[in-house]
């Protein structure tokens, strides 16, 4: 194309400080030549709107706004954007360079605006060069249909940064909804894939998310975070069932209810009951947590609750262990660079 279509880079923070700069750059290292980097600061109590400053030019533009939550902030965003595609971009994580370029030369072949674009994405801690790329069910071109089916039985998704999203699409959408959900990206992309004619898999682009925040979901969430929770949850159910009410459906849906009742409990015993309810008009019945066989043992010895608290906190223990090391790894790298700078 002789002018190449602006993308608007949507960077939502909220006390992000201190990852803020990487993400940026990353931003502004695309090698697609035409962008819009637009940061919303949510109200933050750390220096991040004063970071996003410090990047503001023609291309970055920076907006506050008291703490209200990532949606209304990046709804924020997205009225201020100017692209003809939207790339959403959270605070700590990052864009290879070739990601937008290699998915909008996709996006020119298919010549669809209704089609939309997913990519790889790998996890780390603190070195993105380790990042790792887990293959699952959704590294594919999907229907609507398929897509939904695929993420409730097998319990995967994209990462939000991973989608690019053309204006149309994005506006037959309709805006962020899910405020107080710790899954409110799941339900706004599961949203936009019934909007769409489809998933295009863009095999070369990649994104890299940034764990070990250990936010909501890896904590036990509040009650009033969890009751978001469920309602995100069964508007993702009705969506599916709106294209398409069959037999493999309601099983889906099932599974995706039985998939997340760790996080309700036994503690929140009145959403169990209304998940349970749903599980049965859809045919099925909900069962309590199962356990991995390694912690069977635990139960044999001390009950099945105990094992189950153990199976969410021993995880959570060897994944902020894993942190601390790559932690340890990164600041001895950096350290040494700069030994290495000042000794030339």
């Amino acid at each position: 194309m002789s002018t190449p279509e602006l993308i608007s880079i949507l960077i939502p923070a909220y006390n992000a400080e201190r990852w803020l700069p990487d993400t940026v750059r990353s931003a502004l290292a695309q090698t697609w030549p035409r962008k819009e980097i637009i940061i919303v600061d949510d109200g933050s109590k750390d220096r991040t709107f004063d970071v996003g400053r410090s990047f503001e030019s023609k291309s970055v533009k920076v907006i506050t706004q008291p703490n209200m939550g990532a949606p209304i902030a990046r709804n924020r965003a997205l009225e201020a954007a100017q692209g003809s595609f939207i790339q959403w971009l959270d605070a700590d994580d990052l864009l290879d360079p070739e990601k937008l370029t290699r998915q909008m030369r996709v996006a020119h072949e298919l010549g669809d605006r209704r089609v939309l674009l997913s990519c790889p994405f790998g996890t780390f801690y603190y070195r993105p060069d380790k990042a790792e790329f887990v293959e699952t069910s959704l590294w594919r071109d999907l229907t609507p249909v398929e897509y939904l089916l695929s993420r409730f039985n097998d319990n995967v998704c994209f990462q939000t940064d991973a989608w690019l999203v053309s204006r149309e699409l994005t506006e037959a959408t309709g805006p962020w909804t899910d405020v107080g959900s710790p899954d409110d990206d799941g339900e706004y992309f599961c949203r936009m894939a019934t909007k769409s004619r489809g998933v295009t898999f863009v095999r070369d682009a990649r994104t890299y998310y940034r764990v070990g925040n250990f936010g909501s979901l890896s904590r036990r969430a509040s009650t009033v975070a969890l009751n978001a929770l469920f309602r995100s949850k069964v508007k993702c159910i009705d969506y599916l069932l709106a294209l398409e009410d069959s037999p493999r459906a309601r099983a889906a849906c099932v599974r995706l209810l039985q998939d997340w009742m760790p996080y309700f409990y036994p503690e929140h015993q009145d959403i169990i009951d209304q998940a349970q309810q749903l599980a049965r008009r859809l045919g099925g019945e909900l069962q309590p947590p199962p356990l991995k066989w390694k912690y069977h043992p635990i139960a044999a010895l001390f009950g099945y609750h105990t094992a189950l608290k153990a199976s969410r906190v021993l995880p959570r223990l060897r994944a902020q262990a894993t942190c601390n090391w790559d932690k340890f790894l990164y600041d001895w790298r950096h350290r040494t660079q700069v030994v290495c700078e000042d000794r030339t």
